[in-house]
């Protein structure tokens, strides 16, 4: 179904992209009937659903550029675009459901294959050798057939709880090694509380000392200033002896000549009271 649609490039491009995929289901599904081997008609309805996984992505693609370009777009421009898009979709799901019923059907037809089946990834071959097989062995040969199976199974369960086993033992021993750690961490951080304390102790001590330094060098000093002055005051009472300036210093003797005058004084006043 070709669109005449006023569509932006990237809409149209998506849009014929579509298309073409809707045009190759039809003719797919078309040539299931004609298939009759069941493991062609697998690969084609493969093929088929890797066509509808693609369509489905160009879908939302369309709706995510519709929607981005809404604004852009006159209402009925985008009311018909929107219509488009649910077209695409019902047209989508019609095929889905085409495919479910091909896929049923192919399922009632290889069920006998299947319990043969290795793995996923068999090739057509050997599809092809497990309908043989199943077709050339009698019942007695499909219960050993099963019972083989059935034992590979039970084996698959055994080795499955040895891992189990071996997971639940390491988890054991990786939650004593953490509980370990995690005493051993309690430890390191009562003896970092430790060292704390007795940082803040020095501290403290080193301050007290510190004051205490710092009040024997005030001491020191005012002791020094005493000193000097007072050598400073006898040094200029000797130099300047008779400066009347300069008191005396408490303490100190007085200058040699004052005692001999005050002797002179003594003298004379002992000769008067004789006379």
């Amino acid at each position: 179904m070709a669109s005449d649609l006023p569509m932006s490039p990237e809409l149209e491009q998506i849009d014929g992209q579509i298309h073409d995929i809707f045009r190759a289901l039809q003719n797919g599904f078309q040539k299931m009937d004609k298939i009759k081997d069941s493991n062609r008609q697998a690969k084609q309805l493969e093929d088929l659903t890797g066509k509808m996984k693609e369509c489905k992505r160009l879908i939302k693609e369309f709706d995510r550029i519709l929607k981005e370009e809404e604004s852009n777009n006159p209402p009925e421009i985008n009311k018909q675009l929107n219509d488009r898009k649910q077209f695409m979709i019902k047209e989508l799901n019609s095929y889905v459901t085409l495919r479910k019923t091909y896929q049923s059907s192919l399922g009632n037809n290889n069920k006998r294959v299947e319990l043969f089946d290795m793995g996923a990834g068999s090739s057509e071959p050997a599809a092809e050798d497990n309908i043989q097989m199943a077709s050339v062995m009698t019942n007695q040969q499909l219960i050993d057939a099963g019972r083989t199976q059935m034992d590979q199974t039970d084996q698959a369960i055994e080795r499955s709880k040895m891992v189990v086993a071996q997971t639940v033992e390491s988890g054991a021993q990786t939650a004593a090694a953490l509980t370990q750690q995690t005493e051993q961490m309690k430890r390191i951080g009562n003896e970092l509380d430790s060292v704390h304390f007795s940082l803040k102790k020095a501290s403290q001590l080193v301050k007290e000392i510190g004051r205490q330094v710092a009040t024997d060098k005030c001491i020191m000093v005012f002791l020094f200033l005493i000193v000097v002055g007072v050598i400073a005051v006898i040094v200029v009472k000797i130099v300047h002896p008779n400066n009347k300036n300069i008191r005396d210093i408490p303490g100190l003797a007085p200058p040699a000549q004052n005692y001999q005058i005050n002797n002179r004084r003594l003298l004379w006043a002992d000769v008067f009271i004789g006379v």
